[in-house]
């Protein structure tokens, strides 16, 4: 049976287009429409229903080196109250999700990707015997929004009187937040400035339309799932199923930056030395297609003819007025400005493999 999110009636209200994801009723867009959304969050704000992530709890004496050993990151060099990103390998390097690691004042606290939820908590269980852990699933506690945009801390500030400006990227804090106890975080997967709140379902009340009220000089708008997808592509920010899976490595994906080598042992350590000892033989790149026509997963991507690797993610960005596209192409051909070609409705057009990420503007890199 699909499942909605405490904040069901109040997308119903502002005329969501809701679709089942990952087993909940979620909006997909909103009446002003996908690119609308977009754009408003890039120049002002924008407000998400996240509540279907997960979130897993890791407590007890060997909380610390258990979650670093679970983790490509370094969980270790987190203080209180700071967040880090990473991701959760197999032995053989394929990527379990990428998640969020908190660093609480008795805990670790991790935000992983809905879709997951289930295989994730099962995984970490079974990590976790040998160890003098708890692990605990509060997904279905917990409800999350997302605030995100340029003027997302002016929106923020209006409902606390916590110093929110002091509060640094990347790091979250227990405060009052609309007259609840929430815990609140600078993140976000868009590329701009942005909070994500967490709060227990029974709390919830009328939160979401007190932080609409409090956004409407701002121009606070109701976003969707699709806008949240473009507005990561447009930063080239992976998708799990799509851009990462357990057939991908994290230096495949370019995440490279996420894997910490020189720290203790963990899973999928020994394999990852070896692959980049060894050299990888593809690489996820962003590229701009020449003209309107849109990539899609599974598309084929060439060069001279010959197959080179496959689209994962495409969009057209209202960002930066292009179409754009992420794939896994072979290493060789990786490079930046290479001219390749992406098999669209049985013709092939060109694209350019650039730099990431496609937006270079926003309030966040």
């Amino acid at each position: 049976m699909i499942k909605t999110t405490p904040f069901y009636e109040n997308h119903i209200r502002y005329g969501a287009k809701l679709v089942d994801f990952v087993g909940y009723n979620l909006p997909i867009q909103y009446k002003n429409g996908i690119v609308a959304e977009v754009k408003n969050i890039r120049e002002n704000a924008g407000i998400f229903d996240v509540s279907h992530m997960g979130e897993i709890e890791i407590k007890g004496t060997q909380a610390l080196k258990f979650t670093n050993h679970i983790v490509t990151n370094d969980v270790e060099r987190l203080n209180t109250n700071q967040i880090l990103y990473t991701v959760m390998c197999y032995p053989n390097g394929g990527i379990v999700d990428d998640l969020l690691v908190y660093r609480r004042p008795e805990s670790y606290f991790l935000v992983v990707n809905g879709a997951n939820v289930e295989k994730d908590y099962k995984w970490i269980c079974e990590k976790a015997e040998s160890w003098d852990v708890q692990v605990k699933n509060l997904s279905d506690d917990i409800a999350q929004i997302a605030i995100q945009g340029p003027k997302s801390e002016n929106i923020v500030k209006k409902l606390t009187d916590y110093e929110i400006e002091n509060l640094p990227y990347y790091h979250s804090d227990d405060i009052t937040f609309a007259s609840r106890k929430v815990l609140l975080s600078r993140t976000g997967y868009t590329g701009e400035d942005g909070f994500e709140i967490y709060l227990n379902k029974s709390e919830v009340g009328d939160i979401w339309q007190q932080i609409m009220t409090a956004g409407e000089e701002f121009n606070l708008s109701p976003s969707g799932l699709a806008a949240r997808d473009i507005l990561r592509m447009e930063m080239v920010y992976c998708l799990y199923g799509n851009d990462i899976s357990e057939e991908t490595s994290p230096l495949e994906a370019s995440l490279n930056w996420v894997v910490k080598m020189k720290k203790d042992d963990f899973i999928g350590k020994n394999f990852l030395i070896e692959q980049k000892k060894n050299g990888i033989k593809r690489k996820l790149v962003p590229f701009i297609i020449e003209g309107r026509s849109i990539p899609r997963k599974g598309y084929k991507i060439y060069r001279e003819g010959e197959v080179i690797g496959e689209v994962t993610s495409g969009t057209h960005s209202p960002s930066i007025e292009k179409s754009i596209g992420i794939g896994y192409v072979n290493k060789e051909f990786s490079k930046s400005g290479n001219i390749i070609e992406i098999e669209i409705r049985s013709k092939k057009t060109n694209a350019e493999i650039i730099k990431s990420p496609f937006y270079t503007k926003g309030s966040r890199k």
